[in-house]
C-alpha cells in the first residue's frame, strides 16, 4: 500500500508538473507518448522493492525516449530518482552500485547529446541537476543499505555473544554442581561404609559418622540451592530468553509492588533474541530504578515497535506528595550503565535524565537489522 500511495503520488507530480510548465512557458505539448512515459515510469515504483533492478530500466528507458524526442522538460526524473535510490538501498552493494552506475553513465551520456543546441542556453543548468540527483540518490540507497548491514552484523554479533555467555554460564553451573555433588557424595560414601562396619563393635562411632552424614547431606542441599538459584530467571537456556512476550507479566509484578503502570504497545513483531532481550532489561531495569528511587507513583511505558527499530520509553512522574523519594538519582549507577551497553552493543540510541515538571524518563531505540 506504501509503495502504491507512493507511485500514485509521483505520478501525478509528474504530469501535473510538467503539464504546469508548459503552461506557464508557453511551451509545446508532451503529446500522448510523453503523457504515457511519464505515467508508466511513475507506475513502475510499486514494485519497487520487488523488482528493484527491473523499475530501474523501465524509468531509466522512459527518461531516455523522453529527453531523445525532445519533450518539454519538466519533473519527469521524479519516479528515476526514486528508482536509483531503491535499487542501491535494496540491492547487495557491490552488484547493485555497478548497475547504478553504469545506468546513470549511459543517461549522462544521453541527457548531454539530447541537450546540444537546447535554447536557452542557461536550460543547461537542468541537465547537470539530474546528473548530481541521480549520483546522490544511488550514494543515498548505499548509504541507508550499509547502515542497515551494520545493524544487522550488530544483533548478529550480540545473539553469539549472548549464546557464548548461556554457554558459559551452564558451564560454570555444571563444573559447581559437579564439584558439590561429588564431593559430598565421596564423604557420605565413606562414613556410611564406616557406619555399616562399626554399627554393631562400636556404635559410637558410628554415631559420629551419621553425624557427619547429616552434616555434609545438609551443607550440600544448602550449596545446591544457592547454584540453582541462579536458574530461577531462566537465563542458562534450559527456559526461553525474555523478551516482548514476557513484558505483561513485568508490568503485573510492578502494579504488585504498588506502581501505577500505563502500559500501551503495538503488536510485538518477530525480532532477533537479542533485541527482545535488551528491551526486556532495559523495562526491567527501568522499574526497579522506579520503586528504589520514587516509590509508588504513576509509570508510563511505551514500546513501539517499527519496521527498523524497536522504541522504549518509561518515563515516571516522580514521589507522590506525602512520600519519601528514595535515594537520589545523581548517580548514574550500574543500572543506567548496564542499559546503555546494552543499546551501544546492538547499535543503538539511550538516554536517561529528569523531566520537565518532575519525574524521570528513560528512552531507548534499538534496530531490529530488518530489511523494509
Amino acid at each position: 500500500m506504501q509503495d502504491l500511495l507512493l507511485a500514485l503520488l509521483i505520478t501525478v507530480m509528474q504530469v501535473q508538473g510538467t503539464v504546469a510548465k508548459t503552461a506557464a512557458e508557453s511551451g509545446p505539448d508532451p503529446g500522448t507518448l510523453g503523457y504515457a512515459l511519464l505515467i508508466v515510469s511513475g507506475l513502475a515504483l510499486v514494485v519497487r522493492r520487488r523488482w528493484p533492478v527491473a523499475v530501474f530500466a523501465v524509468t531509466a528507458c522512459c527518461s531516455l525516449i523522453y529527453y531523445a524526442l525532445d519533450l518539454p522538460d519538466g519533473p519527469g526524473w521524479l519516479a528515476l530518482f526514486v528508482a536509483i535510490y531503491t535499487l542501491t538501498a535494496q540491492g547487495d552493494g557491490r552488484r547493485s552500485l555497478w548497475i547504478a552506475g553504469g545506468g546513470i553513465t549511459i543517461l549522462t551520456i544521453a541527457w548531454l547529446v539530447s541537450a546540444i543546441g537546447i535554447e536557452p542556453r542557461a536550460a543547461i543548468g537542468w541537465v547537470f541537476f539530474r546528473i548530481g540527483a541521480s549520483v546522490m540518490s544511488a550514494a543515498l540507497g548505499e548509504s541507508v543499505r550499509s547502515r542497515r548491514v551494520i545493524a544487522a552484523d550488530a544483533v548478529a554479533r550480540a545473539e553469539q555473544e549472548t549464546r557464548a555467555r548461556v554457554d558459559e554460564e551452564r558451564l560454570r553451573i555444571a563444573r559447581e554442581v559437579h564439584d558439590t555433588v561429588a564431593h559430598a557424595i565421596a564423604i557420605i560414601n565413606v562414613q556410611s561404609g564406616v557406619t555399616a562396619h562399626v554399627l554393631d563393635k562400636r556404635p559410637e562411632q558410628a554415631r559420629e559418622a551419621l553425624e557427619v552424614i547429616e552434616q555434609t547431606s545438609s551443607r550440600a542441599l544448602r550449596e545446591m540451592r544457592a547454584v540453582l538459584g541462579v536458574l530461577q530467571d531462566g537465563d542458562d537456556g534450559r527456559a526461553p530468553l525474555p523478551g516482548l512476550g514476557q513484558i505483561g507479566e513485568l508490568t503485573a509484578k510492578a502494579r504488585a509492588a504498588g506502581l501505577d503502570v500505563d502500559y500501551r504497545a503495538g503488536e510485538p513483531p518477530t525480532m532477533p533474541g537479542a533485541v527482545g532481550l535488551a528491551v526486556y532489561r532495559i523495562l526491567q531495569e527501568s522499574i526497579t530504578n522506579v520503586i528504589r528511587h520514587a516509590g509508588p507513583t504513576r509509570v508510563t511505558i511505551d514500546v513501539e515497535c517499527g519496521d527498523e527499530a524497536v522504541r522504549v520509553r518509561v518515563a515516571d512522574e516522580g514521589p507522590r506528595a506525602g512520600r519519601p523519594a528514595g535515594e537520589a538519582r545523581t548517580d548514574p549507577g550500574r543500572g543506567l550503565t548496564g542499559m546503555r551497553e546494552r543499546c551501544r552493543l546492538l547499535g543503538g540510541d539511550f538516554e536517561a535524565g529528569p523531566v520537565k515538571g518532575g519525574g524521570f524518563a528513560v528512552t531507548a531505540s534499538i534496530p531490529t537489522g530488518e530489511t523494509t
